[in-house]
């Protein structure tokens, strides 16, 4: 018999066994529980699954024009091809819908809305027929008027309502304090659209058992993903099962179903046989997700002394004419700094490119770029240090609605970076410390990332020789989950680490929130304490004790003067808890975030303009840390992110077609190991006790906001140039430098 535990997060939580049980395994920088099957190349992905099985393959056929309508798809030519089974011409074959809000994923109903947009699919016997067969099938378009440059229609954006986030926040009058103010900024920033570019490209093989469809692929929301699907396919959700235990990186493109699993699905149907279908790279950036690109213009009003009276966040950013989700470029001015009178505002222009969709850390990673370049620049108008000027508009409590913050560190983060760093060396005057050819400079930037909590449920299994088992629908995309859930169990059950599996990424299991927002650790690692409270309140009951008198340690039950063997109170049968772990008042009464401080040390080629990253830190305090070593590895993946943002990444649109130009990774640059330094990364001691049972928050994507700005407030501190239109390559400094000289040479 299975028993039940539900957790409810409505107010601060305690001491727990988390911090009284004396295992020692929560925190602790263990190795990732999976880690030997990834080394050893037997942890099985998406495509590598079937092996062996009667197989069939699918190859997208896409649109190679931006905007169209499709007059007629003649696949006879493909299909007298020997080893093609069938060509795949369905109005259920969804678009890249990796929105996961998106339940009802658009059909493609004769039309194309993007370059890149499949239109039907090839099955065959192997790939590479299928990849063939699929250059012959014809398919006749009437092309139509198309929108393929943001700055082209930015005067056309609309407001497209809430989404993560009102698309207005407003407090006060804006637009008089900035006028009011003893001292003025504004400026507009640029930001370029980006892929995730995870090392696993899509992939989705479907498979069906009479009415049953199970697909194996490559997705970040397990549950979510089940009835997008679903609802594509125009079937139950119980008729469908998405098993998904590895995925090779998500950042975001993952969240929601790709047009290959529908395609896979539907081919599957067709076939009478599983289909295996993979996306190429090409396809991966023309089909899947980007993340959109934005004009951001912000205002800063303060008073001589460096108060900010007057603060406003204007973001435009483009999407396709029926997807209403915008960049929430503004979701940290909101709360970052005080200030009396505010505007954050998110506007949208339609454009004919693939789905602008969240990528890693969506809103911060762009939206910080902006603010904190403008932050520096406020500061330097001010003739402030940047950390002083930011510590100087430090919020008592939540400036916008005057929630108290459930714990805050970002003075304490960048007091204790600057000190690690040597701020205080810092050249004060742009241009002043030079190394032969090369320019030396060091900057900074903050970092916030909102803490968010998700309902989620997790089956813990206790058995009588002493063995944990976890199971939850909920993933791991590279970030440690495995190993966290482990871990947790461990702690709160007294076992040893190697005595506890965990069993993830399968929608027969209980649902969890999924990978995504930061919030995946926190709320499925609450969802396993509910369920481990659940288990140990079942043994206290055996042993007629309360549970708070009840120590598990070792293996062992430690209650009333008495040490037991975990199984000898089991029993013949297992113990089963399901926990659930819901957000709860907490949630709704306390503005709960993770905060850091990245500092940065460049030097930039007085000759090229090239810039070389020397030195990077970043501080954080994100809550409690339930793994150090995957944690660390979080910011480093965030810091590398965070370099790209500033130095290299951008895609680059044929504003005549809509196609994306750099479509592979040989020319959408990314960073590689000559582009990073030796890392460093202080995670502050920190307890939330607000945010969840755990006292944990999120790190993935704080370990991003912010970063690009740290680089290019140091290319600035080495150089003089200020460069507002990301990524801020060497062209636009060698023009930053040859604007500065005209505006220095006097008038003739």
């Amino acid at each position: 018999m299975s028993l039940s535990n539900t957790y409810k997060m409505d107010r601060p939580v305690g001491e727990t066994r988390l911090d009284r049980n004396g295992q020692n395994v929560i925190g602790r920088a263990l190795p990732r529980f999976e880690g030997p099957l990834k080394v050893s190349g037997t942890a099985k992905y998406a495509y590598e699954q079937l092996v062996g099985r009667n197989v069939a393959y699918g190859y997208l056929v896409t649109a190679p024009v931006g905007s169209a309508k499709i007059r007629r798809i003649d696949p006879l030519a493909a299909l007298s091809m020997k080893g093609v089974l069938h060509v795949v011409v369905d109005d259920r074959a969804a678009r890249a819908s990796a929105d996961p809000s998106d339940s009802k994923p658009s059909a493609i109903k004769g039309t194309v809305s993007y370059h890149g947009q499949p239109v039907c699919m090839v099955v065959a016997e192997s790939y590479e027929i299928a990849r063939d067969a699929a250059r012959l099938v014809e398919v006749e378009y009437e092309t139509t008027e198309g929108s393929y440059d943001l700055f082209a229609v930015k005067d056309e954006a609309y407001d497209p309502g809430e989404q993560v986030m009102p698309s207005t926040v407003r407090k006060g009058d804006v637009d008089r304090a900035f006028a009011a103010a003893e001292a003025q900024f504004e400026a507009t920033y640029t930001t370029p659209s980006q892929n995730s570019s995870a090392m696993e490209p899509h992939a989705s093989i479907a498979s069906w058992n009479g009415d049953q469809l199970t697909v194996y692929g490559s997705y970040q929301l397990v549950s979510t993903n089940v009835g997008q699907l679903a609802a594509a396919l125009g079937i139950a959700k119980s008729n469908v099962r998405i098993v998904s235990p590895y995925v090779g990186g998500g950042f975001g493109s993952k969240l929601g179903i790709a047009p290959e699993s529908v395609f896979a699905a539907l081919g599957a149907k067709a076939v009478g046989r599983p289909v295996k279908v993979a996306l190429t790279r090409s396809q991966v950036y023309q089909t899947t997700v980007r993340r959109p690109d934005t004009i951001q213009r912000i205002r800063i009003g303060t008073t001589k002394a460096g108060k900010i009276t007057a603060i406003a966040h204007d973001t435009i950013s483009g999407n396709l004419p029926e997807q209403n989700v915008f960049e929430p470029a503004g979701i940290s001015t909101v709360f970052l700094y005080a200030g009396e009178n505010r505007q954050i505002t998110h506007r949208k222009s339609d454009v004919n490119i693939v789905l602008g969709a969240s990528m890693r850390a969506p809103g911060e990673a762009v939206g910080m770029l902006a603010l904190e370049n403008a932050m520096d620049e406020m500061a330097e108008k001010l003739g402030l240090d940047p950390i002083e000027f930011r510590k100087a508009n430090e919020p008592e409590v939540d400036p916008q609605d005057g929630l108290p913050f459930s714990s805050r560190k970002l003075v304490e983060c960048m007091d204790e970076g600057a000190k690690r760093f040597g701020w205080a060396d810092r050249p004060e005057t742009p241009m002043s410390r030079r190394e032969g050819e090369w320019l030396i400079g060091i900057g900074m930037a903050a970092a916030s990332r909102k803490n968010l909590l998700q309902q989620s449920s997790a089956r813990v299994t206790l058995h009588p020789d002493g063995t944990a088992l976890v199971e939850t629908d909920m993933t791991d995309i590279g970030t440690g989950t495995y190993t966290i859930l482990q871990q947790i169990a461990a702690e709160m059950l007294g076992l040893p680490v190697e005595k506890v599996a965990v069993k993830l990424g399968d929608s027969a299991l209980p649902q969890a929130a999924g990978s995504g927002g930061s919030w995946g650790a926190n709320s499925s690692g609450s969802s396993v304490f509910a369920a481990c409270e659940g288990v140990v309140a079942e043994i206290a009951k055996r042993l007629g004790e309360k549970p708070d008198d009840v120590t598990l340690k070792d293996g062992t039950v430690i209650a009333g003067n008495r040490q037991r063997l975990v199984g000898e109170i089991v029993g013949t049968k297992p113990i089963v808890v399901e926990g659930t772990f819901k957000p709860g008042r907490q949630f709704k009464e306390t503005h709960q975030a993770s905060y850091g401080a990245h500092f940065c040390e460049v030097a930039v080629n007085a000759v090229t303009g090239e810039t070389r990253v020397r030195r990077l830190l970043t501080v954080a305090a994100t809550g409690r840390i339930l793994n150090e070593k995957t944690a660390t590895s979080q910011c480093y993946g965030g810091q590398i992110f965070g370099i790209g943002g500033a130095l290299h990444e951008e895609l680059v649109v044929d504003t005549r077609t809509g196609l994306l130009v750099n479509h592979d990774l040989a020319e959408y640059h990314v960073p590689v190991n000559a582009d990073v330094p030796q890392l460093e990364v202080v995670l502050l001691p920190d307890r939330d006790l607000a945010a969840s049972p755990l006292a944990a928050k999120g790190i993935g994507e704080l370990a991003l906001s912010g970063v690009g700005a740290a680089v290019t407030n140091a290319i600035y501190n080495a150089t003089g140039v200020r460069v507002r239109d990301y990524p801020m390559t060497l062209d636009k400094v060698l023009a930053g430098w040859a604007a500065n000289r005209r505006a220095a040479k006097p008038a003739a």
